[in-house]
This record gives structure tokens, C-alpha cells and sequence, in this order.
């Protein structure tokens, strides 16, 4: 049977491949053990998709192929989990699966299918993130909707891991379905308190927090009041509350904490590594906010341990009190 130029076989791309080692260089990918349907067409395939120095064979090879080589190419890659998982975690697989990604409904089916799979350990590579990312852009309402209702389920595990925290930030800033994004928030939000003291987790809630969405935002403050000051201690929640005192909705309940607080407490806070900061910037804010009565009320709480303050990391703290008494 005669082969279309652009057919995708094993022959056409044997014959056109730029890689002198062909199948006998072939490395079967770590973890995984070709299944009896496995074929050389699948070791050619993974050399294409994974090898270097095959950026312009590859581009050239996806320009001129229509939409049932893709299609071939994507029953290929994920015929095998083990096999599409060695494939999206190498650095340029991953680039070149998401090339492949948006180009045929059929083709999108596939690699869906694969992705939720292994969706928790795809999500959470530093590679195969990637891919995740680029579905959530390109991937139709319906199949977009079954990988929301993955990430809802692996929310956790995907906020406090290092590579997933930054996946799963780049997937609210694009999520375009109202409902699932809001699903996605609440979720943030109920979990802030854990959140803010994970490394990962940190970076999430303070990437809501830059979404400046009234509602969430309250949401965060409200479920963080009464460990604010806990948190103003340490240094990933130190982050979380700094960003809390940005917003006057969730200022007011930040610095109300602040005012609970007996004056020695929030004396050592200021004096603090982490909190030093927190209070300084309640200061600042209520100040510019012109939330004076808030701003005058921690005033009179520090005021006492001025001597104590100029002595430690409240230097800065120190000043600022000083300019104020200066003008009393």
C-alpha cells in the first residue's frame, strides 16, 4: 500500500529521522516496561518526542501533518501510561506533547484520557506540569470539566507541592469557567491556616490574594483571624498576613487581631524576624487607609517598649513611633 508523504509509519520516519542511532539507540524511559503491544514504532516515537536536538524535524513533521496523523500520534503516545508518563516528564517531551495539544478534538480526547490517568504525578512534575497547564488553556468545555473535577479532588496534595503550587496558580489566573474557579478559591480559602505555613502552600494563597477578589479575600481573613499573630511569626505566614494588610477588608480584621493582643505580645512580635515586618506594615496601612483609630491603637500599645524595640529588629518600628511622639 502506498504511503502519503505525510503519513505517519514507522518507515517514513525511520528513513526521514535525523538521529544516526535509530532504534538501536533506544533507551527504554525509567519505570518503564514495554507491554507486548508495544512496537519500534514506539521506540522511534519516544526518541522523536524526547531526543534534544530534534526541535526543527519535529516542528517540520507536526506542520505537515493533518489531522488523522495527530490522531495516530496520540493513540501512540498514550497507548501506555508508564510510556506517556517517561514521555511528558522529560523536558522536551513535555514541550512537544503540549505542542501537539489544541490540534484535533480527537487527538485532545486522547491525551485527556492520558492525562487524568496519572493526573496527580503529571501535575506534580516539574516537567509534565506543564502539559496539565496548557490542557486547561486549549482542552473543550467538557473535557475541561473532568480535569476541574481532578483538580478539586487533589487540591491538597497539589497546593503544598513545588511543582504543583505553580501549576495549580497558572490554572485559576486562566480558569474561564466561573463555577470550577470558584469552587477552587473556597477551597483555598478553607485550607488558608494550613496553607500559610506550608512552603508551597504560601505561594497559593498569596497568589489569590493578588486576584483581589472581595469575596475570597474576606474569606482568607475570616478563616485566618486568631492565628494571624501566630502566623506574623513565622516566616512563610509572615508573607500571607503582609498580603492580608494590603486590602481594607481584610486589613480590618488583620489589625483587629493585632489589637486583641496584650501589649507584650505584640511587643515580642515586633520584635520579630518575620513579624517585625507584619507590624510594620499595619502601621503603614491603617495609616494610609485612614483607618485612624486602628492605626492610634497600636500606637498606644507599642509606645511602652520604644527602648525595647530600638534594640532588636523593631528598629524600624522604633522610628516610626518616634516621628509620631516628636509631633505630639
Amino acid at each position: 500500500m502506498a504511503v502519503a508523504d505525510n503519513s505517519f509509519s514507522m518507515s517514513t520516519m525511520f528513513n526521514a529521522s535525523p538521529y544516526p542511532k535509530g532504534i538501536s539507540g533506544y533507551i527504554p524511559p525509567p519505570g518503564f516496561a514495554p507491554r507486548a503491544s508495544a512496537t519500534p514504532l514506539h521506540a522511534a516515537l519516544f526518541n522523536l518526542m524526547t531526543d534534544g536536538e530534534g526541535v526543527s524535524y519535529f516542528k517540520d513533521m507536526i506542520s505537515k501533518s493533518d489531522k488523522t496523523v495527530l490522531q495516530r500520534m496520540a493513540s501512540l503516545l498514550t497507548s501506555d501510561s508508564d510510556y506517556f508518563m517517561a514521555i511528558v516528564t522529560n523536558k522536551y517531551g513535555s514541550r512537544r506533547v503540549q505542542k501537539l495539544l489544541g490540534k484535533s478534538a480527537d487527538a485532545d480526547a486522547l491525551f485527556c484520557a492520558a492525562i487524568l490517568r496519572r493526573f496527580l504525578h503529571i501535575t506534580t512534575d516539574k516537567y509534565a506540569s506543564y502539559v496539565t497547564i496548557r490542557a486547561m488553556v486549549v482542552f473543550d468545555k467538557e473535557m475541561k470539566k473532568a480535569m476541574y473535577e481532578h483538580i478539586l479532588y487533589h487540591a491538597l496534595d497539589l497546593e503544598c507541592n513545588q511543582h504543583g503550587c505553580i501549576a495549580l496558580n497558572d490554572i485559576i489566573t486562566d480558569a474561564d469557567d466561573p463555577y470550577y474557579r470558584d469552587q477552587i478559591l473556597d477551597l483555598i480559602a478553607k485550607n488558608a491556616r494550613c496553607l500559610s505555613n506550608d512552603a508551597s502552600g504560601n505561594f497559593v494563597v498569596q497568589h489569590v490574594l493578588t486576584l483581589y477578589d472581595l469575596r475570597i479575600t474576606h474569606n482568607i481573613a475570616v478563616n485566618l483571624f486568631g492565628h494571624c499573630v501566630e502566623l506574623s511569626s513565622k516566616k512563610y505566614g509572615s508573607y500571607i498576613v503582609e498580603k492580608l494588610l494590603e486590602a481594607e477588608e481584610s486589613m480590618v480584621v488583620v489589625v483587629a487581631e493585632l489589637l486583641e493582643c496584650d501589649g507584650d505580645r505584640l511587643m515580642r512580635l515586633a520584635r520579630n524576624e518575620f513579624g517585625n515586618f507584619v507590624v510594620v506594615k499595619a502601621l503603614r496601612f491603617t495609616k494610609e487607609m485612614s483607618r485612624i483609630d486602628q492605626f492610634w491603637g497600636l500606637v498606644q500599645k507599642l509606645m511602652p517598649f520604644i527602648h525595647l524595640l530600638r534594640r532588636s529588629h523593631g528598629s524600624n518600628i522604633a522610628n516610626i513611633l518616634d516621628s509620631f511622639r516628636l509631633r505630639c
